[in-house]
């Protein structure tokens, strides 16, 4: 075991912890005592403090951090709260260091001592900033030419809908709910053209408290008679769940966008084993601050797509989720960069994590609350 321990080291059960796991974790990580004391730091936190380590270990740990800290804060309700809470996004400064954004775990270990740990944020600082602002450009460009394809987009709708509605005058009655689905679904698509501005920064969803099982209801039923097609289709469903606050059209775009994605990843093994689960939960400690330095609210409801597919490339995790980026022959790369935006707008997290024969996209929504259930 090589636990990088500072002089602090007193009181804390090293030897209960995975010690070897801790140190080879790619993200730093930092064990702080009942007292408020560092006591113990893995490797990728000594890279990424540097000389400012030392000032981390004298005396109290938040007393070297600025007042209000985010991480203070995060380690204070861990112990309060007896239970892991993360944060997305949280500021670090430090004298000697460049400011710089993580988003931040911490895990009570049982004796009063806490385990910190800090996911970087890829291109930090500056560079993190010309990032985003890159995606955010990319985003905008295609919102005037989403604009000017709309009303050409419309014209064949209508002839669709029109063809559906008498497809289902005439169907057995086996074959009536496929082609009210169409309806329904080239309603949806002429709402959805309605409100191109999704990719610019005003446009806000239109949030109501939701069954967030029926909305996977309506993209499993899509997904089953289209992309899902030959895929076992599978969902484990937490019956207890408060209802989500959300846009219901928007909510469907999400997860539509990210089983669509898994479908194909599945389909790639070419061997008919392909799968596709949803699941949801409820996760306890779960915050994100929203936008323009408005509070921090919760966002426990978790949703997961799990395909067994070949995974994500490695040369595409850091860019993911940024526009026309895409492994695909003759994709456009726009569907996880509409996601990330309508997942934000919704207050929420969207995450995933891929290895070979397993990829796991999850996306952590805020519920309503009272004020917004309407009487």
């Amino acid at each position: 075991m090589s636990w990088r321990t500072l002089p602090q080291s007193l009181g804390v059960d090293i030897f209960a912890l995975k010690a070897a796991a801790f140190d080879l974790s790619p993200d730093p990580a930092l064990v702080v005592d009942a007292d408020g004391a560092l006591v113990a730091v893995n490797e990728a936190a000594e890279g990424l403090f540097g000389q400012g380590l030392a000032l981390l270990a004298r005396g109290r740990f938040s007393a070297a951090l600025p007042p209000g800290s985010a991480v203070v804060a995060l380690l204070n309700r861990a112990l309060e709260e007896q239970a892991p809470v993360r944060e997305r996004g949280i500021h670090i400064t430090l004298f000697g260091l460049a400011p710089f954004e993580a988003d931040g775990a911490a895990a009570p270990l049982g004796d009063g001592s806490v385990l910190l740990t800090l996911s970087l944020k890829h291109g930090l600082g500056a560079g993190h900033e010309r990032t985003g602002a890159e995606a955010a450009g990319g985003l905008r460009s295609i919102v005037g030419l989403g604009r000017m394809l709309a009303h050409e987009i419309k014209n064949p709708l209508a002839g669709i809908r029109g063809a559906a509605q008498l497809l289902k005058s005439g169907a057995k009655a086996e074959d009536a709910p496929l082609a009210q689905l169409i309806v329904d679904e080239t309603d949806r698509v002429r709402r959805l053209v309605d409100r191109m501005e999704a990719f610019s920064d005003d446009a806000l969803p239109s949030k109501a408290p939701l069954n967030i099982h029926q909305v996977l209801d309506r993209v499993r039923a899509l997904a089953a008679n289209g992309v899902a097609d030959g895929l076992a289709l599978k969902e484990q469903y937490d019956p207890s769940l408060p209802p989500v606050l959300g846009d219901e059209d928007q909510l469907i775009q999400i997860f539509l966008n990210l089983v669509k994605n898994a479908a194909e990843a599945a389909h790639a093994r070419g061997d008919g084993r392909g799968e596709i689960s949803i699941t949801t939960a409820y996760r306890h400690g779960v915050r994100v601050r929203a936008a323009k330095g408005q509070a921090l609210r919760g966002a426990p409801l978790e949703v997961r797509i799990v395909d067994n597919g070949p995974g994500v490339p490695d040369h595409l995790r850091e860019h993911l989720f940024q526009p026309f980026v895409t492994s695909k022959a003759n994709g456009a790369g726009l569907g996880l960069a509409l996601v990330t935006k309508l997942v934000a707008a919704h207050g929420g997290l969207l995450d995933f994590e891929s290895e070979p024969g397993r990829t796991v996209f999850r996306v952590l929504l805020p519920i309503a609350s009272e004020e917004d259930v309407p009487a």
